[in-house]
């Protein structure tokens, strides 16, 4: 098959965790071929969506950032002409992003197969998607509004604030009722009312980990990574110094995962990262949801082959 990625550069990714290698790795391992692309590279010319892709073979060298992969002269190519294409982009998601989304629905109406759905991109926002589901969240409320932000302090004391667009844990907040700097983060947030975010009750368990689930073509993976906040911090994300934890999932892991894995997947997202907080749904990951390497390492199980065994299921289903 002929796989190909819009990525980053590929000098930012670190190969030892970034989940796109993972999934490189094992589609190289099965015979696969990778083609690679960023966001800038997806052209609408002569009526189909063009990707300015290049061949990437993987070195398997680590020496440096640069030494990992080879790339091999830049050519245009349908994106329908591909096996599978993956939208592995990362966050923001601004209005570049929903360009790309555009582009790559219309190589979707072409018969290209987009890993995830750019439909789908775009309905499920990160933060915003749970609140299609009500029942499996923490009090949660979604404003610009100083008063109403307040408001929702003063009922449940401590809460977190954090932007809609954001990933890794930035521009997140805790913030208790007697917090002294509560104008200041609400402004800087909101931009002084310019900006939606999100607000949630501070949910304790965050101490025994944020954990990250894996939903692959709506089917659990059966472990779960633990982001464990590191000492004085209240973000389990690894880009925040979390440490990672594999876990079985609990019942209560199965439970969401069974509400919103066939949802998710009649939506075209294959490939989604759900995160867990005790007993909540806090967000959904749809853009490029990472842990595929720290499952492996702890567990081994081969969440990128799982997913190497969608793309392979779909081709022959084809044929």
């Amino acid at each position: 098959m002929k796989i190909a990625f819009i990525v980053d550069q590929l000098n930012s990714i670190k190969i030892d965790k970034d989940s796109s290698f993972a999934m490189m790795s094992e589609a190289v391992s099965r015979g696969h071929f990778l083609f690679v692309m960023q966001q800038e590279d997806l052209v609408w010319k002569d009526g189909k969506t063009i990707g300015l892709v290049r061949t990437l073979e993987l070195t398997g060298r680590t020496d440096n950032e640069h030494s990992w992969y080879r790339t091999g002269e830049q050519k245009e190519i349908p994106l329908y002409k591909f096996d599978a294409v993956l939208m592995r982009k990362d966050p923001p998601f601004d209005t570049e992003y929903l360009y790309s989304t555009y582009l790559l629905e219309l190589a979707e109406k072409q018969g290209a197969y987009i890993i995830n759905s750019p439909q789908g991109i775009r309905d499920y926002n990160e933060k915003l998607a749970i609140v299609k589901f009500p029942k499996l969240i923490p009090p949660t409320l979604i404003t610009r509004q100083e008063k109403l932000i307040r408001e929702f302090l003063s009922e449940h004391l401590d809460i977190v604030l954090k932007p809609l667009d954001g990933m890794g844990g930035a521009g997140v907040f805790r913030v208790h009722s007697a917090d002294y700097n509560v104008s200041v983060i609400i402004e800087t947030l909101t931009r002084h009312g310019a900006r939606m975010i999100m607000a949630q009750r501070y949910i304790a368990e965050i101490s025994q980990g944020d954990k990250r689930i894996f939903l692959i073509a709506g089917k659990p993976v059966p472990y779960a990574l633990a982001r464990i906040p590191k000492l004085g911090e209240s973000r389990g994300n690894l880009a925040a110094g979390g440490l990672g934890v594999a876990k079985l999932l609990t019942d209560r892991d199965y439970e969401i995962a069974k509400a919103l894995g066939p949802v998710l997947h009649d939506q075209g997202l294959m490939l989604v990262g759900l995160d867990v907080i005790g007993e909540y749904l806090t967000e959904i990951n749809i853009t490029s949801p990472t842990c595929m390497h720290e499952i492996n390492n702890q567990t081994g199980f081969n969440v990128a082959g799982m997913v190497i065994d969608e793309i392979e299921k779909n081709e022959r289903e084809l044929k």
